[in-house]
């Protein structure tokens, strides 16, 4: 009886394991090595991207859970691993559609790909159940591209020439704000590495603030940042014609401050 009892109380556990899934197999509409972008055609589709369903399955059957994936573009050689690669996500849906302009988009800005030269691409999904969890790498697709140039983000300075004024300068609250500059003009003038490109290593000011100037002497051409003392551009980020003071970082030191007006940022970094 007492056996009998004990096997009417016993609960039967069903275990749900998972069982796999297929890697995704990511097709283009470009099939040849060459992936075409131009200027002219710079609205027209550059790439259709389609993948095939992973079906996830558990013991129960395939997975009703929602399945999401990301598009990886990266350079030849980086395997995926560059901190400048253009991850896109997408929910869902097992296609991605991109203009010649968005693509172009991503080379220069994300990847950061100089232009008017050929480089070697690489494009792969990884497919993801809830939270992130059993990823699964379709094969990989190679191209070579070459981006083209467009027109800088933020107009660059007309002189060739840029400054950078303010009391996080070696002026400090007293003169660092002086226009023309009474310190030494040499240390607060830019390096100018490219048409669009400006460096300069200089000391700052914790807590100060600063702008950036194309003529000592004339607030005509100035550039910073879009709100006041923003606190997350301190390391760098958007930049605007005619804006608001950037906030320095609140440790005083040496630090390298990069301008790009082609893609319209600046960074901002402890030496």
């Amino acid at each position: 009886m007492l056996a009998a009892l004990f096997a009417s109380c016993k609960k039967d556990e069903h275990k749900i394991f998972f069982n796999g899934g297929t890697n995704p197999v990511l097709t283009s509409s470009v099939t040849s090595a060459n992936l075409p972008l131009s200027f002219d055609t710079k609205d027209n589709i550059g790439l259709m991207l389609s993948w095939t369903n992973p079906d996830y399955k558990f013991t129960t059957g395939i997975s009703s859970q929602d399945v999401s994936y990301q598009v990886e573009i990266d350079t030849t050689g980086s395997n995926f691993t560059s901190s400048k690669r253009q991850i896109i996500s997408v929910s869902k849906n097992l296609s991605l559609t991109m203009t010649q302009s968005v693509l172009n988009d991503y080379l220069l800005n994300q990847l950061q790909l100089v232009p008017g030269v050929e480089h070697q691409l690489e494009i792969r999904v990884t497919s993801f159940l809830i939270n992130s969890s059993e990823p699964l790498r379709s094969n990989v697709l190679k191209y070579t591209v070459t981006p083209y140039a467009i027109p800088p983000k933020v107009t660059p300075p007309t002189t060739g020439t840029l400054f950078i004024v303010g009391s996080a300068t070696p002026g400090g609250s007293a003169h660092g704000w002086d226009n023309p500059i009474t310190q030494p003009v040499a240390a607060q003038q830019f390096t100018q590495v490219s048409n669009t490109v400006y460096t300069i290593t200089i000391p700052l000011i914790g807590g100060g603030e600063y702008k950036f100037i194309a003529v000592n002497g004339n607030w005509t051409q100035q550039w910073s940042i879009a709100k006041n003392d923003d606190p997350d551009m301190v390391t760098g980020g958007d930049l605007v014609f005619n804006g608001a003071n950037i906030l320095a970082p609140a440790a005083s030191g040496n630090y390298k401050i990069e301008v790009d007006f082609q893609r319209g940022k600046f960074s901002v970094t402890k030496l």
